[in-house]
């Protein structure tokens, strides 16, 4: 099996990687996290195609007299789901990809 077999095999693993990132792309819409603040006052909830999916506010942090409070909150818990969303998209690409850096690729 010279060259050529050595090639072909080569993509075959390529084409199965591929197909194994297209399914992996389909099911990180449906994997949620969620990024919480204030002790888990706020909660946000967020699928890893990093779409916002659901907010919580615990009432005891509405303040019409702090506002603010509430948007630091607010603002702390979607980046925290958000990261997460990131972290376990490169957590489920690197089983696919065997820690591969792949450029372009999240």
């Amino acid at each position: 099996m010279g060259f050529g077999g050595n090639m072909q095999k080569m993509m075959k693993q390529v084409q199965k990687m591929q197909a194994d990132m297209a399914r992996l792309q389909d099911e990180l819409g449906n994997i949620n996290v969620e990024g919480s603040a204030g002790g888990g006052t706020v909660q946000v909830v967020s699928n890893c195609h990093q779409e916002i999916k659901q907010v919580k506010i615990d009432k005891s942090v509405i303040d019409p007299e702090d506002a603010e409070l509430l948007e630091d909150l607010v603002l702390t818990a979607v980046n925290d789901a958000l990261n997460k969303s990131k972290e376990t998209s490169a957590q489920e690409m690197e089983k696919i990809t065997g820690g591969m850096k792949l450029p372009g690729m999240f």
